[in-house]
């Protein structure tokens, strides 16, 4: 018997296999929130790798779960196009923003080319300096076997810092990049950050486009700068934005330079707490945390899935998709798929291949601040191998109420010192 049209949250607290697939919906993000959609996804990458979903809060669509098939969509953007959203979610009709990263060729690669720079290696080479300056003086800040929530006084902190450090924000309001970045993936639920879309849009309408738009007006009028505001206003392909599209990539920049850094910070403590083989490891050979980052950024998969949009009929492992369809890429599945990682299910710091992963994306689109990502927590960790015996979660963790960005708002830890 099929689920009733409204009750989008019938697969939690269930067994996967007492759900026929058909009524299969992996989107729900009750699931996400108590951590219990693996065995889901499991069965899907057995069962009906690639799976129509006919009915979902968001609508109809189609989920993609291992590893090659994401691979194949994401390098066939002539069929599977990003327009006109990445996420499940479609836009609505009155806040309808763009973004490059939602965009096809050519104006994709244009926008993004305008952006790229700041993150290129020697760009990069010199950040590392002030990274690791801020870590520092964040850790440093910290008490001593003493509860605290790490997410807040580090995952959120640091990652807030160096948005404005991009943004060249100003640096006594960074805390409003990470408002507005929660504001615009919080999924509108009773007594969540937003209760609404007409809340959300409101937000971002009234608050943080009026800010950066002042910004850009500075920036414009003055020659250009190494900042993201600056290179926007002065690039050729993003110069003469409308303010849907400016505020578009200001989310997208936002959201990019946060969530990635900001939920793999938090999870590479919880990753190392639930395996504490790895976490001694870790203690006996701190060379191992360039691997050990990109581990962790594969345990965790901050962004859960990329959409796509079907351009014309195709069939994919032999289901027919028509055009218009809209396809989910679950990166949270692809990084646990057995036939392309050995031991997914295994948090390995040491692995042979730690960069084969799918958290980033793949192909065009691949997450422009990767290495920037990766800087961040390298830098992290070697800091705080430095100071502390270990970052003992002592709490349960609260993870997002979300399908989109797979990350936590607390996360109770005591910091243990070094021995001497």
């Amino acid at each position: 018997m099929s689920v009733p049209e409204q009750d989008f949250n019938h697969m939690y607290g269930k067994d996967p296999y007492s759900i026929p697939l058909e009524d299969f919906d992996v989107s729900q993000p009750k699931l996400f929130m108590t951590d219990t959609m693996w065995g889901f996804f499991d069965r899907l990458r057995k069962e009906a790798p690639i799976h129509y979903c006919k009915q979902s809060e968001n609508g109809p669509y189609w989920s993609v779960c291992k590893y090659k098939d994401i691979m194949e969509i994401e390098g066939n953007t002539a069929v599977f196009s990003s327009e006109p959203s990445i996420s499940i979610v479609d836009p609505r009709e009155d806040f309808k923003v763009k973004m490059f990263i939602a965009m096809d060729e050519p104006a994709h690669s244009q926008q993004r080319k305008t952006v790229q720079g700041i993150v290129a290696p020697r760009g990069l080479s010199q950040m590392e300096p002030l990274i690791r300056q801020r870590i520092c003086e964040i850790l440093d800040e910290l008490p001593l076997n003493e509860t605290f929530n790490w997410v807040e006084r580090v995952s959120i902190e640091l990652t807030t810092q160096m948005l404005a450090t991009l943004f060249d924000f100003p640096f006594e309001q960074r805390h409003k990049l990470t408002y507005w970045s929660d504001v615009a993936t919080t999924v509108p639920a009773p007594g969540a950050l937003v209760e609404s879309f007409e809340e959300r849009q409101n937000i971002l309408l009234e608050e943080c486009l009026p800010a950066f738009t002042e910004l850009w007006n500075e920036r414009v009028n003055a020659p250009p700068r190494h900042d993201l505001i600056s290179m926007l206003a002065h690039g050729e392909a993003t110069k003469n934005m409308q303010p849907w599209e400016f505020l578009g990539n200001l989310m997208l920049l936002i959201i990019g330079g946060n969530d990635t850094t900001r939920n793999s910070l938090s999870g590479g403590v919880l990753a190392l707490n639930e395996n504490p083989a790895e976490y001694t490891k870790l203690r006996d050979k701190p060379e191992l945390i360039p691997k050990m980052v990109s581990e962790i950024i594969r345990w965790q998969t901050p962004l859960t899935h990329m959409r796509r949009t079907v351009t014309q009929d195709v069939i994919m492992g032999g289901q027919k998709m028509k055009k218009g369809d809209k396809v989910v890429m679950w990166y949270v599945s692809g990084n646990r798929d057995e036939d392309a990682i050995d031991k997914p299910y295994e948090f390995i710091i040491d692995r042979d291949k730690p960069r084969q992963h799918l958290a980033f994306g793949f192909g065009i689109h691949r997450c422009m601040g990767n290495r920037l990502a990766e800087m961040q927590l390298r830098v992290t960790w070697e800091e705080i191998s430095k100071r502390f015996q270990k970052v003992e979660v002592v709490g349960d963790p609260v993870r997002n109420f979300s399908p989109f960005i797979k990350g936590f708002s607390e996360l109770p830890v005591q910091l243990r010192p070094l021995q001497p």
